[in-house]
């Protein structure tokens, strides 16, 4: 036996203008304007690319490899030309068609996935290198002031090669952030890290950042450290945005079936809307479509949206498990052959074969038209 959801809401089917969230100048620290660039003539590498980022925000773009998203952030820095739209820092326009502000000019701070650190510097010289303006006292006491901000007290005298890959990523951050940047952009910061030291190195920088209030970039194709980075989520695909929302409307509404496959373990399951209700395999589900009556459509579901029941009697079958450490991911098979996801806890542990009764408890119906595939 199947049951239907016992509580949704309604979302969006498709990207709208509102996603795609543009405050006014005076509001931003930085705004792109339908900026298109492009490294063949023909082929765009990213086109009408709109958003703006306020102060001390963190807006991370998500995307697979090749999807743009590195492209974006060397327009932003200078590093890019702009084939058509415009760039503003600070209500100052810095790229279009016909102008670009230098690198130098733009007050951007970057760190790259190499860290790109001076292997014949020291610690504190590396942090030190664009500060040659400043007197050898502010230089010395704005190292001090960053050493002691990232942790690297006792550390300054070292070079490069005799830090682990967190204390490298320490370093390039303080070489970022002690220009006092208008804006911090973060290529795929933590790529060079195993998973632990991953993990810790975004809650050390989520902190860092809260507290000096950093406006914030960050590139990543890990869904994962989008959720736990970032304010909102501009979810990148062939060039253009998406979607763009907070982490949670992201998960849980998203605008196309292409962002809900990419952020996260989603199953599609065909129904048909009939009389208003949208009748599938794993029972009725509203329909949140406005205007439509009939029509054949995908219901997108979560693994957390399902939960198993032991039964004898029911046609699923569980298929497979997969042992994730605080939750195991269960297979099932249901009786049409399609397959679909059940996360469950990691002290529910149910064999292959098990028949399974399927309670759906979606918080959100979230459909999506069937003559309608993701896109690659």
């Amino acid at each position: 036996m199947m049951h239907a959801p016992s509580h949704t809401t309604h979302t969006d089917t498709g990207p709208s203008d509102s996603q795609v969230d543009l405050y006014g100048p005076t509001a931003s620290i930085l705004e792109l304007r339908s900026v298109s660039c492009a490294y063949e003539p023909t082929r765009p590498a990213i086109q009408n690319i709109s958003f703006s980022i306020r102060e001390g925000e963190i807006l991370c773009l998500l995307g697979p490899s090749g999807c743009g998203k590195t492209t974006i952030l060397r327009a932003i820095a200078g590093f890019e030309p702009v084939r058509s739209g415009q760039i503003f820092l600070s209500d100052r326009l810095v790229s279009s068609a016909s102008r670009t502000v230098p690198t130098e000019e733009r007050r951007v701070g970057m760190v790259f996935q190499e860290y790109a650190l001076f292997p014949h510097l020291r610690v504190a010289d590396n942090i030190a290198f664009g500060l040659h303006q400043l007197s050898r006292a502010e230089r010395t006491s704005r190292v001090q002031d960053m050493l002691q901000l990232t942790g690297l007290e006792g550390l300054e005298r070292r070079y490069p090669h005799e830090l682990s890959g967190g204390q490298q990523q320490r370093v390039a951050l303080s070489r970022a952030l002690v220009q006092n940047p208008v804006l911090l952009l973060l290529d795929e910061p933590f790529s060079n890290l195993d998973p632990d030291m991953a993990s810790r190195m975004r809650q050390d920088l989520h902190a860092l950042l809260r507290r000096t209030k950093t406006t914030t970039i960050l590139v990543t194709h890990d869904h994962d450290e989008a959720f736990a980075m970032a304010d909102r989520i501009a979810v990148l695909n062939r060039g253009e945005i998406e979607q763009l929302d907070s982490p949670e409307l992201i998960y849980h509404l998203p605008a196309t079936r292409f962002v809900a496959d990419f952020v996260g373990q989603a199953d599609f399951i065909t129904g048909q809307i009939q009389q208003g209700v949208v009748q599938t395999e794993l029972g009725a589900f509203p329909n949140t479509i406005d205007g439509v009556e009939e029509a054949h459509v995908v219901v997108m579901i979560r693994p957390d949206d399902i939960h198993l029941i032991p039964n004898k009697s029911a046609e699923p079958r569980i298929v497979a498990r997969q042992f994730r450490g605080s939750e195991n991911l269960y297979t099932v098979q249901l009786p049409s052959g399609q397959v679909v996801h059940s996360s469950e806890s990691s002290t529910s542990v149910y064999h292959e074969g098990t028949a399974v009764e399927l309670r759906v408890s979606a918080t959100h119906t979230v459909l999506f038209s069937a003559e309608q595939p993701p896109r690659p």
